[in-house]
């Protein structure tokens, strides 16, 4: 019989009734373990959350909170070798893939405990100057930040069980906002190790950190109004949540990060043979596999010059050859599994869509897996495509393959104006996206691609050979930077430094003697 993983709530570990779902071995299908929520009190569990461990979240400063942040990085890093074979068995990742994870989420941790350290023995930030109510200046305006006397919830998805649990808990948890996570079902073995090691350290006050495991059913009819809940999803998931009384009419917040159909551009000057070409094929073919191109931050469509596409497919194709897929626990791998043979079905799914219009020019599948059988296990091979009328086709701006797929197509380099105007056009089809990367050799070409991309993407990755080694990829999201993205993306926000404390706090103006507002203690002035 497989093991029960409890969830934790109100300060108390307790097992779900029923016959639960499975985690499975995306490489064997074997049986890891079981999870349920049904029969748990989540009144009760809301309650102690926002009562007891909001209350003694917020009666500390930000600097004690950011020590808690601190401690909680150094357990995570103690216990990283059993994160990293518990992604293994449960992901299906090679141990490089896993480190993106795993190493991903502590070293976001440690960034919001240095750098909310700084906010020192404070209990709110100020926004902006004061601003003068009268002409005497003895009246004015002071904007602050204060933690919501809520929880925050956080759904989240299956490709990232770690990063996606800290990055989300690090800036709730320094706000002074006490957190539920519900990882998602397939891979919630790792959040579940990951919450249970800080738990039995004893670093957090009792109902600071919640973990309930299985279904989600319930968790926002308990969402009042200064709770927050981020999301981590499909964009048909969604637009459910959206609709629901939380949100439309007890006013909580909602975050979202959905669908995206991230771009990269290499742009006119990108000639093969210079480093700008190598560099965008080598960031394409990376993006493609790292994680089995289960990243909501992958290149899904690549744009090149029209008299470059065959040598960029040629490059690329090359280095795909190179890939080898199969069983994790072979370190001859290089590409792991997806994390589920039901993801194995929705990926092929979407091959067998974009070939209703794409040419399809690399097939991983004719290369047998290593260490793993092709009838059991949740491997597929990466594909890539190439659409030679990006204008006409539909598909591919529309249709995300969550794992190692991505397309090509040509773009028309203008004589005049922008000459990457048309690759933006392209870009700009996806609806709103998380990120988009340009390639350029010469350093003046690549602001004016970045700000017309700006509106439309979260993010605007930049590669030139003057950051051919320090560039921190398209894909990999640094804790420093906004992760989010607007239309198709969610329209959400996450991170961006400091920034992402505004999603837990609430903004009010104290309107006061200038005296007064002089008078006031405990009050940080962040740099964003």
């Amino acid at each position: 019989m497989t093991e029960r993983l409890e969830n934790y709530v109100a300060g108390q570990w307790i097992a779900g009734s029923g016959p639960g779902a499975l985690l499975t071995d995306p490489i064997t299908g074997e049986a890891l373990a079981s999870v349920s929520s049904d029969g748990l009190d989540l009144d009760a569990a809301f309650q102690f959350a926002r009562d007891t461990g909001g209350a003694h979240l917020r009666s500390q400063s930000y600097a004690v909170r950011a020590s808690m942040l601190a401690e909680i990085a150094k357990v995570l890093q103690a216990n990283r070798e059993a994160y990293y074979a518990i992604a293994m068995a449960n992901s299906g990742t090679t141990r490089n893939d896993s480190s993106v994870d795993i190493d991903g989420g502590i070293y976001t941790l440690s960034w919001y405990a240095k750098h909310g350290a700084a906010l020192g023995e404070t209990f709110a930030w100020r926004d902006g100057a004061d601003t003068p109510l009268s002409k005497d200046q003895s009246f004015r305006a002071r904007h602050l930040w204060t933690p919501t006397r809520g929880v925050a919830l956080f759904i989240n998805a299956f490709n990232f069980p770690s990063w996606g649990l800290w990055e989300k808990a690090a800036p709730a948890l320094l706000s002074g906002v006490p957190v539920i996570v519900k990882p998602a079902t397939a891979t919630a073995w790792l959040a579940h190790r990951m919450v249970a090691d800080v738990v039995q350290a004893g670093i957090l006050p009792a109902g600071a950190l919640s973990i309930v495991c299985g279904s989600a059913a319930g968790l926002l009819d308990r969402i009042g109004a200064f709770d927050v809940v981020s999301f981590t999803g499909s964009a048909d998931t969604a637009a459910t949540l959206r609709s629901h009384a939380a949100f439309v009419s007890r006013g909580a917040r909602l975050n979202v990060e959905a669908d995206s159909l991230n771009s990269a551009i290499l742009c006119g000057d990108g000639a093969p043979g210079t480093e700008a070409f190598d560099l965008f094929v080598k960031e394409l073919v990376r993006e493609m596999t790292v994680k089995s191109g289960q990243k909501c931050t992958a290149i899904r469509r690549a744009f090149v010059p029209q008299a470059w596409l065959e040598q960029v497919l040629d490059a690329a194709c090359a280095k795909l050859a190179k890939i080898s897929v199969g069983n994790p626990r072979n370190e001859s791998v290089r590409m792991g599994a997806l994390v589920s043979r039901a993801q194995r079905a929705s990926v092929e799914a979407g091959i067998a869509a974009l070939s209703r219009e794409a040419r399809l020019v690399f097939d991983g599948a004719s290369t047998p897996l290593v260490d793993a059988d092709a009838a059991a296990s949740a491997c597929v091979a990466p594909h890539l495509f190439v659409v030679e009328d990006p204008d006409r086709a539909s598909l591919m701006h529309d249709i995300e393959v969550f794992g190692p797929v991505a397309t090509v197509a040509p773009y028309r380099v203008a004589a005049q104006g922008l000459p990457e105007a048309h690759a933006v056009e392209l870009a700009r089809r996806g609806g709103g996206s998380l990120v988009a990367s340009v390639y350029a050799n010469d350093e003046a070409r690549v602001a004016p691609v970045a700000l017309e991309l700006a509106d439309t993407h979260g993010r605007v990755h930049c590669v030139t050979p003057a950051v051919r080694e320090s560039h921190t990829g398209h894909g990999n999201v640094m804790p420093m930077s906004l992760h989010g993205g607007p239309g198709r993306a969610g329209g959400g926000a996450e991170l961006g430094g400091l920034r992402a404390l505004e999603f837990y706090h609430r903004r009010a103006a104290v309107q006061a003697s200038s005296l007064a507002i002089e008078a006031m203690t405990g009050v940080a002035e962040p740099r964003l």
